[in-house]
């Protein structure tokens, strides 16, 4: 009887808009909840199949729910450095644990970029989900298989601080005067023999400079460059040593601290001629450290062959133009920054930065098919395909805004606006399930 099944049908609009009343409580409670994505409330009907024309069976209204998380919410700037936002389609890769270093941490995705450090150091968010990202070691490179988890670690700075990078790249620019004399002890120059080297100071150089370069553990060492013009055209003598010479043990046939010695030719227009210059200086120097310290290989780089950019022989006054020396020893850390490239640099308190991690995002065939997790966060599900984790500025991911969060989408004036037809439709529900009682209550007065 279409009375009972239009009973039936107001008890479906009273179950579908009280559902829709808590989609909408929760988007407009939502509203000020850093990268909260609305959920929509589609309705559908539930009318039972019929085969004439003539009759109709009500069935009533049902409830669709829709996420809405591909929509990007609005960038509003913050004062934190460690406040992210993602411009893009891409999501931050969090780990929810009791502990960031906990194995059995469970990986979620969130757009929720209000970051702090715990009381170990770990970033996590409001919810409590630590964010994890790709180590970069000491060459500034990130693991090979960017798609496994498995290379991804809890970002924490402050484990960095009394850290040191031992120096293995030097690079030089500077100018060897061609019209330099030849100096009268060139003749009995021999870098091996103590009486005839510069490294003791028994010959005096043409051009001398020092550089300062570390050791594993921080150390500062001065190393000193000696050039001496041989009586050969476009030819110099270089030594290479230690001050004081007592900080390095010299291999032989090296002496009092030298760490490396040859001839630097160049070409006949100045510039660098790499191809005939002596192969003990092309190579890594090995240093071994009187210190304690581990030993150290130090590559060199005088210049590209037949170019300029490096150590040249032209008919100016001698002098170094710039070195470029790698390695440091760290102090404390005084804070992070986060590029657009998801590089995290921490900085020292004695003016130095280091890249130290690098955040990985992760992109979804279908975002908005992705399960809603507490704490605002997603969880993979079978719409929402597999993730692919791609490095931020590529793949489609989007880039990383430092010191920005994400607004909430919710549209307050639409959800207010959305209540009002929710409640009409409600109370029309009820009307329907009166009438429908009064219209029983006549037919059981039938007998009577």
């Amino acid at each position: 009887m279409s009375v009972f099944a239009a009973l039936f049908s107001g008890v479906s609009g009273l179950q579908t808009y009280g559902a829709a009343l808590g989609i909408m409580a929760d988007n407009i409670t939502n509203v000020n909840t850093v990268g909260y994505k609305e959920s929509r409330a589609s309705f559908t009907t539930l009318v039972t199949e019929t085969s004439s024309s003539s009759s109709y069976s009500p069935g009533g209204v049902g409830l669709q729910t829709r996420a809405l998380i591909s929509r990007q919410g609005l960038l509003q700037a913050s004062t934190s450095a460690t406040d992210l936002s993602i411009d893009g389609a891409g999501f931050f890769v969090v780990k929810l644990a009791a502990r960031a270093e906990d194995d059995s941490g469970e990986i979620l995705f969130s757009r929720a970029g209000s970051f702090t450090p715990d009381q170990e150091g770990f970033l996590q968010n409001t919810a409590g989900h630590y964010l994890m990202g790709w180590p970069v070691d000491a060459a500034g490179k990130i693991p090979a298989n960017l798609g496994s988890l498995d290379s991804l670690v809890p970002i924490n700075t402050s484990g960095l601080t009394g850290t040191a990078e031992a120096t293995d790249t030097v690079k030089l620019r500077a100018n060897l005067q061609s019209s330099t004399s030849v100096n009268p002890l060139e003749a009995t120059y021999a870098p091996a023999t103590s009486a005839n080297n510069m490294a003791s100071g028994n010959v005096t150089p043409d051009f001398e400079r020092t550089i300062q370069v570390f050791d594993g553990q921080g150390g500062a060492h001065t190393l000193t460059i000696s050039m001496l013009k041989s009586s050969t055209n476009n030819e110099w003598n270089v030594e290479v040593y230690a001050d004081p010479a007592s900080e390095v043990t010299p291999v032989a046939p090296l002496v009092d601290g030298q760490v490396a010695t040859g001839k630097l030719r160049f070409n006949t227009d100045g510039t660098l001629d790499l191809t005939n210059t002596d192969a003990s200086l092309k190579s890594a120097f090995a240093v071994n450290w009187t210190t304690g310290a581990a030993a150290s290989s130090i590559d060199f780089d005088w210049g590209s062959n037949g170019d300029s950019n490096g150590i040249t022989q032209f008919d100016s006054v001698s002098a170094l133009i710039s070195s470029n020396v790698n390695g440091a020893v760290f102090g404390n850390v005084t804070g992070v920054s986060v590029g657009k490239d998801g590089k995290v640099t921490a900085l020292f308190d004695n003016g130095l930065s280091r890249s130290v991690f690098k955040l990985p995002l992760a992109t979804f065939q279908n975002p908005d098919g992705l399960n809603r997790r507490q704490g605002n966060a997603y969880g993979i599900s079978d719409f929402s395909g597999n993730f692919s984790m791609v490095e931020a500025g590529t793949g489609g991911g989007g880039t990383i805004a430092p010191a920005t969060l994400e607004a909430s989408t919710v549209d307050l004036a639409g959800e207010f606006t959305n209540l009002i037809t929710t409640q009409r439709a409600f109370s029309a529900s009820t009307k329907v399930i009166t009438t429908a009682d009064e219209m029983l209550d006549e037919l059981t007065r039938i007998k009577r």
